[in-house]
């Protein structure tokens, strides 16, 4: 089953504390660190991220997709906002994705509960990021491997796969 973050952009701009005085110097440097945390958290939790940025107020403004490995940012067309366009996804998403919506719209979220995802407030999303990337960095200081295999196998099963791989 694959795993999908889809957020509403500017709804998370504005939601995340960390980036109010970036925001207020540079809107494009803060979208593009917002672009940078999510696609670490992702890249973490193992889950793929679709940015959803809307340009409905863009007078001939065009649907913009910029894939990279760790996220996915769309910029919506003229006339569409990300919440219109976070349906139009979920609509044609596998019933077996398990997806998760996060925006501080509460519309948006019991439309997209409606139409099988999970809701995640923003402020709640910034929370999970703040844990994982705290997560992250102890697991670097302390200079663990991160194995989840290895750390769910017995004491002696370990041992005849570790003499096996010495040959």
């Amino acid at each position: 089953m694959s795993e999908l973050l889809i957020v509403d952009g500017y709804n998370a701009l504005y939601a995340c504390p960390e980036l109010a005085s970036l925001r207020e110097r540079s809107f494009e440097h803060a979208r593009d660190k917002l672009m940078a945390i999510l696609a670490e958290y992702g890249a973490w939790k193992g889950v793929q991220v679709i940015l959803v940025f809307d340009a409905h107020q863009v007078k001939g403004g065009v649907e913009h997709v910029e894939e990279s490995v760790a996220v996915t940012v769309v910029y919506t067309r003229e006339d569409e906002t990300a919440d219109r366009y976070i349906e139009r996804c979920l609509g044609r998403l596998p019933p077996e994705t398990k997806v998760w919506v996060a925006t501080g719209d509460a519309l948006e979220q019991t439309i997209s509960l409606g139409k099988g995802a999970y809701r995640l407030p923003v402020r709640e999303l910034f929370a999970q990021v703040r844990n994982v990337l705290r997560e992250r960095e102890d697991f670097y200081r302390l200079g663990g491997e991160r194995n989840p295999l290895d750390s769910r196998l017995a004491e002696d099963v370990r041992r005849r796969l570790e003499k096996i791989r010495r040959g």
